[in-house]
């Protein structure tokens, strides 16, 4: 999994006052869980952009004033109007401990049941995987190329070399349905073939 680098200071004072005075001077609010103790620490709003502003999910390595923490981003705070950055919670990760991700789902391959004129209908763009920090995957590869009409493709399809996921096995990642056109065409081609055998038995 791809990894970008925050680069903060630890934060002295917790309070209200102190953390007001943060954001107002462009910063966040932080807190590093999993470790011995609690991390707070801080950094600037636009070095989170990266991380926060995108579909993909990514593994973080922290720097605070000569100190490197790997993690990933747990939890956050988002203002509900200006949507600014209120605060993040991140949790440290071990070489030898798993952790539980989300990451997208990636369509691949051609559909038959698509080319046939079904709709392809994205039930899950995310999942949670569980595995070692080095073996968390970027996405979820999903092929869709064995999917005929009215098929759904399950958790269980897809492959899992180095991870598990979190989900149980009745999950459908995605399906293919059969579309208003596609259903039309085929109840009057039902009819077309009905027509003659009334026709047969006069």
């Amino acid at each position: 999994m791809k990894s970008i680098t925050i680069k903060g200071s630890e934060r002295e004072s917790v309070g209200k006052v102190a953390t007001k005075a943060l954001r107002n001077a462009g910063a966040v609010p932080c807190v590093l869980y999993g470790g011995d103790q609690p991390v707070h620490f801080s950094a600037e709003e636009k070095a989170f952009k990266n991380l926060v502003y995108t579909p993909n999910a990514h593994t973080v390595v922290i720097e605070l004033e000569g100190k490197s923490f790997n993690a990933i981003l747990q939890d956050i705070q988002v203002h509900p109007v200006s949507d600014r950055i209120l605060h993040i919670d991140f949790f440290q990760l071990y070489d030898n401990k798993e952790i539980t991700i989300e990451v997208p789902v990636k369509i691949t391959g051609n559909s038959k049941g698509v080319m046939a004129g079904g709709d392809l209908r994205i039930n899950n763009r995310k999942l949670k995987v569980k595995a070692l920090p080095k073996n968390l995957p970027d996405f979820v590869e999903a092929d869709i190329t064995p999917l005929d009409m009215g098929n759904k493709l399950y958790v269980t399809k897809v492959p899992t070399p180095d991870f598990k996921i979190m989900h149980p096995d009745n999950t459908v990642i995605c399906q293919v349905k059969m579309s208003r056109a596609a259903m039309k065409a085929a109840q009057e081609a039902a009819k077309a073939a009905k027509a003659p055998a009334k026709g047969k038995k006069k």
